[in-house]
């Protein structure tokens, strides 16, 4: 009787090759490094052993041991998803249970002062393109990763036509960013595509821009697990909706597929919730 092979760990080939799949599968730069890390995460943790729904099992109970719920579901995501693509499903493993939460930390929300001080701070410093970034993504609220999509022509055209995820979506750019971003991009004499670019002509990187931020936390006296720049999207979302109360408008404006999705940006913290909770004075 032949004896069944121990399934064998994972390799940095099979790891490149998921990245490409997940490329060719048209997934956002953003969703291909995070799965790609959360399967590094996992291999360096396995080492040698044998992959199997067990091993995967005690990875998840392990990261539950460090990591916030949402943080462990994120990287069990990106680690089910390669057992997919490359033909071990009967190693996955389910997500934690989650309850819907009804209010936020404030220990991580980014006040509007708070980001007007990282602006500030960032010109102060001379690093205008890092301050200009970050007033482009909290003013129209796209993500980190479409930052590529704000051109010099859409600048001149007063819109962004962002293709990511299977979707295409436009932006429409604040009159007075647009004069901005044009006098930013003929000052550093760039006269077409991407404004904001490395030294080297590239486009900034998820990464680099997450490092520049966290480089003026001191400096601006804002708190550093606040400074990131997926919080300055909660910020636009979170000022467009007190203005306007239209959740299925800011859904689309945010490129979500889900209102429910949008409406994680939107919980208010556990301070604001206490004061609602007061103002019922449903106590005798």
């Amino acid at each position: 009787m032949r004896q069944r092979r121990a399934p064998a760990p994972i390799t940095a080939r099979q790891i490149e090759t998921f990245r490409r799949e997940l490329t060719q599968r048209e997934c956002s730069p953003g969703t291909v490094e995070n799965y790609v890390r959360s399967v590094r995460a996992f291999a360096r943790w396995n080492r040698e052993a044998p992959v199997t729904r067990g091993r995967a099992a005690e990875w998840r109970r392990s990261l539950a041991e460090t990591h916030a719920p949402a943080t462990v579901n994120a990287m069990l995501a990106g680690l089910s998803k390669f057992f997919t693509l490359t033909g071990r499903e009967d190693c996955r493993v389910r997500p934690l249970r989650l309850q819907h939460r009804s209010f936020r930390s404030a220990e991580r929300e980014l006040s509007r002062a708070e980001y007007r001080s990282l602006v500030c701070t960032a010109r102060a410093e001379g690093r205008e393109r890092l301050a200009l970034l970050m007033e482009t993504v909290c003013a129209t609220g796209i993500r980190v990763g479409e930052v590529r999509y704000i051109t010099v022509e859409a600048a001149r055209r007063g819109r962004a036509d962002i293709a990511l995820k299977g979707k295409l979506r436009t932006i429409l750019l604040p009159a007075r960013l647009c004069r901005r971003l044009l006098k930013f991009a003929g000052k550093n004499k760039i006269a077409f595509g991407a404004i904001f670019l490395t030294k080297s002509g590239c486009p900034l990187s998820r990464t680099q821009i997450w490092a520049e931020m966290k480089r003026l936390c001191a400096k601006a006296g804002v708190a550093a697990e606040k400074v990131f720049p997926h919080n300055l999207r909660h910020l636009f979302a979170r000022t467009f909706y007190e203005s306007c109360r239209d959740v299925v408008k800011l859904a689309d404006i945010l490129g979500h597929s889900s209102v429910e999705t949008t409406r994680l940006y939107l919980l208010t913290t556990g301070a604001e919730h206490l004061r609602q909770l007061e103002r019922l004075r449903l106590l005798c």
